[in-house]
């Protein structure tokens, strides 16, 4: 299965993501967990040692150069735009209890239709992912939409998109929702985080009354204090509870839904 997480910045799209790479790590599927939000989080939440010290692949310079056959930074160049990338992965990700993290980095900006040897890379390495078999991918997306503007999610096979109890997060997964379909995607699914009593877990489904809502994982003030402390926690008991009946319905549809194409 190939899942990407997506929602309004701070919503707690990284925690799920940890949450469901351990869990699957820990059921016995082979777990890729890719960070490609430029805020780049993952690594901490999963307890990497030295997750500070890990070198985004669209800050590798030598690589990028060699991969596309051009100078980075040389403007106007020819460049290899369908690059070698399928041994990126195990040489340049870094792997801890079951799950192999990948770092992709902020793409280089530009304006519309721009594309350069760092972004060739970038896509081509999500492209390569996203169509690996036997194992599961976690993406962990950018906050906001403009990564379904790019059409980065369009290949995956389920988009969960998080949301908080708050109308800010609720809107953002509207234009999400809206825009997913515009890409055929047709496995979106919420999850709600940060719920601290029932009425907020049912303000969110009163807000998605017809819509596959597949869990809630409760506030836990033990999660938020060991992120100021700079260092993770994902063994709270109630979240690890409600990320199981999360995953347990996503191993689910891998049983009865067959992978994309």
């Amino acid at each position: 299965m190939k899942l990407a997480i997506s929602g309004k910045g701070g919503v707690g799209k990284t925690l799920l993501a940890a949450l469901l790479a351990r869990g699957f790590a820990r059921a016995g599927f082979a777990v890729t967990a890719i960070d490609a939000d430029p805020d780049a989080n993952l690594g901490l939440i999963l307890g990497l040692p030295d997750h500070d010290k890990i070198t985004p692949i669209a800050e590798m310079s030598d690589l990028i150069a060699e991969r596309t056959e051009t100078n980075v930074g040389q403007a106007g160049s020819y460049f290899n735009i369908s690059p070698h990338v399928n041994d990126i992965p195990t040489q340049y990700g870094i792997q801890k209890d079951g799950v192999r993290l990948l770092v992709m980095g902020r793409p280089r900006p530009g304006g519309a239709g721009c594309y350069c040897p760092e972004n060739a890379v970038l896509a081509a390495l999500i492209a390569h992912l996203l169509l690996s078999p036997n194992e599961v991918i976690v993406m962990d997306m950018a906050a906001g939409i403009e990564h379904l503007n790019r059409g980065t999610a369009r290949a995956v096979d389920v988009l969960l998109i998080v949301v908080e109890p708050g109308r800010a997060s609720l809107e953002t997964a509207r234009r999400i929702i809206s825009l997913s379909a515009n890409l055929g995607l047709k496995n979106v699914a919420l999850v709600g985080n940060k719920i601290r009593a029932t009425d907020e877990q049912d303000f969110i489904c009163a807000a998605f009354p017809n819509y596959n809502i597949l869990g809630f994982i409760p506030y836990d003030e033990s999660l938020a204090q060991a992120e100021l402390a700079g260092f993770s926690n994902l063994d709270s008991p109630k979240v690890q509870a409600a990320a199981g009946i999360i995953l347990a319905k996503l191993t689910n549809k891998m049983k009865e839904d067959p992978p994309n194409d």
